[in-house]
């Protein structure tokens, strides 16, 4: 998101708790805080990306902190109250928790989640969910459509969550779905490759299938977009949710199983299409050599 701001002209202040982050920010062109206030002093919006209900309670609190800390970025130009973009996947009570902080703190928190990938977060081919005050929304949407494909105003703080929720609910379904057919193609001696082409050209395609299926073709899951570990976080978040609002979720709950035996298999540091090779396991499947095919 960072790179892609920059390359429509905005000057982006960043700071992240990993040094090699940091660095490749400096790279990208970009300016380094020393904290996530620093970066709040220097802008009007904030983006906030960030992997735990932890992260964001500690950020919110940072945010509003008024301790020294010595050497700081000049304060931004300030056209109103600042703007915090909250773009990660949480509990909404945690969110609900941070917005009000904030807010006692004279700062708008929206919620904003984000459909899709790492790798489409680089492209800019991601959507934003926004959900929160309406006219702080539009204050903002030049800077979303500064990383973003499309974004979306979808109701009132929290309503954009719902809606994250609900999309994650079908990838998970859709890529579990896309690998047991890509296993069922294998196991039926059909060359992995040739089926991916001409699947995802037919009724049967999904854009989880088009994302993860060379992925599932390959083999190869460490060049991941989303690993099993933090979408292991994602999965609870669904479920926790779908329960409290009384909504039976029976394909999800079938999708679980699989996602946990990818985990105990070692691969939590794998891209969540690694699904695939559990399937293949319980197919006792085993890969031939590659094949060329001819379209």
């Amino acid at each position: 998101m960072a790179a892609n701001l920059m390359r429509a002209g905005y000057p982006v202040v960043g700071y992240d708790v990993l040094a090699a982050r940091r660095r490749d920010h400096v790279r990208a062109g970009g300016r380094v805080a020393r904290s996530a206030r620093e970066v709040a002093r220097a802008s009007d919006v904030v983006i906030c990306s960030l992997p735990s209900a932890a992260a964001l309670r500690a950020v919110a609190e940072e945010l509003c902190s008024r301790r020294p800390e010595g050497l700081r970025l000049p304060a931004g130009p300030r056209h109103g109250p600042r703007i915090v973009i909250e773009t990660s996947t949480l509990p909404i009570a945690v969110k609900e928790e941070a917005r009000r902080r904030l807010a006692a703190a004279g700062t708008i928190l929206l919620d904003c989640p984000l459909s899709g990938t790492g790798a489409q977060a680089r492209a800019g081919d991601v959507v934003v969910y926004a959900s929160g005050l309406r006219t702080a929304y539009r204050t903002v949407t030049p800077v979303m459509e500064a990383f973003a494909r499309a974004h979306y105003y979808v109701g009132p703080f929290g309503a954009g969550s719902k809606m994250k929720f609900v999309a994650n609910l079908l990838v998970a379904i859709h890529n579990v779905a896309a690998a047991e057919a890509m296993v069922l193609a294998m196991k039926a001696g059909l060359d992995p490759a040739m089926t991916l082409e001409v699947i995802a050209d037919g009724a049967g395609s999904s854009r989880m299938l088009q994302v993860r299926g060379p992925m599932m073709v390959r083999g190869d899951y460490s060049e991941a977009m989303i690993t099993l570990s933090v979408w292991a976080k994602d999965m609870t978040i669904i479920g926790d949710f779908a329960r409290q609002v009384g909504c039976p979720t029976p394909l999800f709950a079938a999708t679980a199983p699989i996602y946990t035996a990818a985990v105990a298999m070692g691969r939590e540091a794998e891209d969540t299409a690694a699904v695939c090779a559990v399937l293949e396991q319980m197919a006792n499947h085993r890969r031939r050599k590659a094949r060329g095919h001819r379209p």
